[in-house]
This record gives C-alpha cells, sequence and structure tokens, in this order.
C-alpha cells in the first residue's frame, strides 16, 4: 500500500469523524450517521489495501 494511499483513506476518515462530531454536536442524527458511513468506508478501503499488499508478498516468496 502505498504512501499516498494509506494519507488518502486516514483523511476519509478524519473527515468522517468531524462529520459524525458534528451530528452528535447539533442533535443531527442523519449527519452522524453519514460521519460514521465514511469513517467504515475508509476503513475497508485500508484493509482491502493491506490484503493486497500481503497477496503480493505471498506471490513474492514463490520466487518471482
Amino acid at each position: 500500500m502505498g504512501l499516498g494511499d494509506k494519507l488518502r483513506h486516514r483523511m476519509e476518515a478524519g473527515r468522517g469523524k468531524a462529520k459524525q462530531a458534528t451530528g452528535q454536536a447539533t442533535g443531527n442524527d442523519r449527519t452522524e450517521m453519514r460521519g460514521r458511513r465514511q469513517q467504515v468506508k475508509a476503513d475497508l478501503k485500508n484493509a482491502g489495501e493491506q490484503v493486497k499488499g500481503a497477496g503480493r508478498k505471498v506471490r513474492d516468496s514463490f520466487g518471482h
């Protein structure tokens, strides 16, 4: 996983966390849920990148 991908996913999670906090502070459930959804989306993207990286390591260990 590249550094740019990690940074992009962390920024997206941070924006989601801010959106969630704004929703909680204002009592807006819809904004709060959007923030949570954005955080989960960023976490899933990060996990997917980690799986791809692990797959590359396994492939490389077999002689490529």
